[in-house]
């Protein structure tokens, strides 16, 4: 009888059946719709696990995935390890080509501090409105990084809304574009950059880690990590690590990250009204970040022979390389034999750079 008696089955309640549905859909939408598979599909099962009653999983002390989330999100292990990897599947040679691009990539973090501003004037806190408004810089690893130390109340929202709107860029940007840049500014053509030596991309990391972490100090574990990667990446004397840093490890570390999200999302924490807010404030920092690019290209222009083609401005959220894709494919639009890719690149990577920063202020000002 005690068996019986201790069964989850009798403690399924209607909160833990949304939640289901919830990891569920995920599930389905990183299978069959292929958004953002790599974090969606171990999120939603994340969230799975963690609202099977009596399974413990989250206990704190005791639970798997309470270990996951404690010893690699608060302890932060897991949001620099991706950063390694990232760093080590990064090329800068584009921003560094045409370094004004990376002006771009800061202009995209308008959105950002819209949204932070907005969301306290909703009645968040300053904490919680920087966790929302850092969706805006389309960086899953950064925001998990920031509600983790700030909000750890709203990590599995902020993080679903991040992962969520990364994987619709391909329908969340292009309106955006088309309303804001003419056909002919879509089909202006960019000059080539010069040609980068070895040595500066093997100078660029030190530089911009000692930089960067002088003027933002609590960057430093996530910025840290980065330029490290990129700096096994270009010294072409440590392929091995290279190797696991872009492989082995960022698959394993990837894996943890995604469960242990998913598994903070509880019914009592997920079903409230902030929630949709937080959805709502995400899609507005998302937008206004891709608006803000475009504007600042167009501004460039007033300035410079040179052009810019605007679209490359939406590349400036940092997700990488999707944004940049999304750009392409609507100068191909407008001139088939129009090539931007490999420049949308530069505002792209700038923009990790960028909301990196930005995490960092508000770490210093909040913390």
């Amino acid at each position: 009888m005690g068996f019986i008696h201790n069964m989850g089955l009798w403690s399924v309640t209607p909160g833990l059946l949304g939640m289901w549905l919830i990891g569920l859909t995920l599930i389905y939408l990183a299978i069959k719709k292929q958004y953002e598979p790599l974090l969606l599909l171990p999120i939603g099962f994340g969230i799975l696990l963690a609202n099977l009653p009596n399974a413990e999983l989250m206990t704190e002390g005791q639970g798997l995935l309470w270990r996951f989330y404690h010893y690699g999100i608060e302890w932060e292990i897991i949001p620099p390890l991706i950063f390694l990897g990232l760093g080590a599947l990064t090329d800068f040679g584009p921003l560094l080509s045409q370094p004004r691009l990376i002006f771009l990539g800061a202009g995209a973090q308008v959105g950002v501090y819209i949204t932070f501003f907005v969301a306290y004037a909703m009645g968040f806190t300053l904490p919680e409105a920087a966790s929302i408004g850092i969706i805006g810089g389309s960086d899953g690893p950064t925001t998990i990084y920031l509600a983790s130390k700030l909000a750890p109340q709203l990590l599995g929202v902020v993080a679903v809304a991040a992962y969520s709107y990364m994987a619709l860029v391909p329908i969340i940007q292009p309106p955006i574009m088309r309303l804001l840049t003419t056909e002919k500014e879509r089909k202006i053509r960019m000059h080539k950059g010069r040609k980068i030596t070895h040595n500066e991309k093997l100078l660029f990391p030190v530089v911009a880690t000692v930089v960067i972490i002088l003027l933002v100090p609590p960057s430093a574990p996530l910025m840290a990590m980065f330029m490290l990667g990129n700096l096994f990446r270009e010294s072409k004397v440590v392929e091995r690590l290279s190797d696991t840093a872009q492989n082995a490890l960022l698959n394993i570390v990837t894996i943890f990250l995604g469960v242990s999200v998913g598994a903070t999302m509880n019914a009592d924490t997920f079903f409230r009204r902030d929630v949709i807010f937080i959805f709502v404030l995400g899609l507005l920092a998302f937008m206004c970040s891709t608006a803000s690019g475009i504007i600042l290209a167009k501004l460039m222009n007033l300035f410079t022979s040179n052009k810019i083609n605007p679209l490359i401005g939406a590349a400036g959220v940092s997700a990488v390389p999707m944004s940049a894709r999304v750009a392409q494919k609507m100068a191909t639009a407008a001139d088939k034999k129009n090539y931007i890719i490999m420049f949308a690149m530069g505002p792209n990577i700038a923009g990790v750079i960028g909301t990196l920063i930005a995490a960092g202020v508000f770490l210093a000002m909040l913390k």
